[in-house]
């Protein structure tokens, strides 16, 4: 279970360290920094994928995502003593990002190249990474320390040996370590990130995959734009736990029912509703009716995942059906350690009155997002 994750320089986000509960509530007003946070940490699991690098090219690069206040941001700029101003920058451009559990940490720090005649010059650059032991980086728990294009790894007697002497700027040390052979806590923590489990705003437009039949196969993870739904569900039926997906689906819809039609291979799922004389098909279903059947496959996995990140799940549904959309999250973290992101008063409401549930109030101070009245964790960026 992650307890603590730390972002500095991305977006609002100039130096954030907050703590992770099993179930994580991240609230807080329009243009608080609540989805640069679930980017930051959907970035953070990019890492993992090797997909780091074209994640930020698809947000406009590096220098698009960077904070873009200054540097320094003073106790007299907070109070209006003095104005905020622009200052020679001091430190090197960064963009940092790393998180810890209660037996391994990581971070990684992207950074600006150097000039050169690359027609990919505006790529960032890996600079360092860093794996240890514990929660805190120190002097002497590093497992794995990556600076330039070298990769150090921890020795049987405890020093650090050179693996890697070549290793791309824009390669990690994540993908490109991570084995037995070098060290196989690298490919531990590489897998654990690549299962975290990410959802954020389904498509339910009239063309969207999850309204159109799919090829049918066996689907315990729904994907991330839907598409699998009707896999998915007959997945849940036949070896996930059928009885709180209709549970599930009552809750919301009372008197109602799934079904999935199978026709040459491609799987179609339907849905009976009280006092109609036929189901509908998902291509009839509304857009929020949809959305919340694409939530239920996605919170009542049968492979559940060590992390699932949601954002906004509210978009699209109607006030009605979120008690029922907030059971569900509730009912999915005693099984996976669950990060929401909302503003939804009555998931905000209902989460937080879950015992394990922390909440996180985002707010910002002159352009950065600060968290309200939590104990910010200690933590330690690794040094270029």
């Amino acid at each position: 279970m992650l307890i603590t994750f730390s972002v500095s320089g991305y977006r609002s986000l100039r130096d954030l360290v907050v703590p992770l509960n099993k179930l994580t509530l991240v609230t807080g007003p329009n243009g608080s920094g609540k989805s640069s946070l679930y980017r930051a940490l959907r970035l953070l699991s990019q890492v993992a994928q090797g997909s780091a690098i074209p994640a930020l090219a698809r947000e406009g690069g590096q220098q698009s995502t960077l904070w873009a206040g200054p540097e320094v941001v003073s106790r007299r700029m907070k109070v209006g003593e003095v104005p905020v101003q622009g200052t020679v920058r001091q430190k090197s451009v960064s963009l940092k990002l790393g998180f810890a559990d209660k037996d391994y940490g990581y971070a990684i720090d992207l950074g600006l190249p150097l000039m050169s005649a690359s027609a990919f010059a505006l790529d960032p650059e890996i600079k360092c990474e860093a794996v240890w032991i514990g929660e805190i980086l120190k002097r002497r728990n590093a497992l794995a320390y990556r600076s330039g294009p070298n990769v150090r790894v921890m020795s049987e007697d405890g020093s650090l040996k050179t693996v890697l002497t070549n290793l791309a700027s824009f390669d990690s040390m994540m993908t490109h370590a991570a084995n037995p052979e070098n060290m196989l806590e690298l490919l531990v923590m590489r897998e654990r990130m690549k299962a975290w489990r990410f959802y954020d705003h389904f498509r339910t437009d009239a063309d969207a995959p999850a309204r159109r039949p799919q090829i049918g196969t066996r689907t315990p993870v729904l994907a991330s734009d839907g598409h699998d739904l009707p896999s998915a569900i007959q997945t849940i039926l036949e070896i996930g736990d059928g009885e709180k997906l209709a549970a599930s689906i009552d809750d919301a819809f009372p008197g109602s029912e799934l079904a999935v039609s199978q026709t040459d291979g491609l799987f179609e799922l339907s849905m009976s509703q009280k006092g109609l004389l036929r189901p509908l098909r998902t291509a009839e279903l509304s857009d929020g009716t949809l959305r919340y059947l694409l939530l239920v496959a996605a919170l009542l996995s049968p492979r559940p995942p060590s992390l699932l990140v949601l954002n906004e799940p509210e978009t699209s549904l109607h006030s009605d059906l979120l008690p029922a959309l907030s059971r569900l999250i509730v009912l999915a973290s005693k099984h996976s350690q669950v990060l929401v992101v909302s503003h939804a008063q009555t998931i905000v409401d209902t989460l937080s009155r879950v015992e394990d549930c922390l909440v996180l109030h985002l707010h910002k101070t002159l352009g950065e997002t600060q968290a309200d009245e939590i104990c910010h964790p200690a933590w330690n960026w690794p040094k270029r």
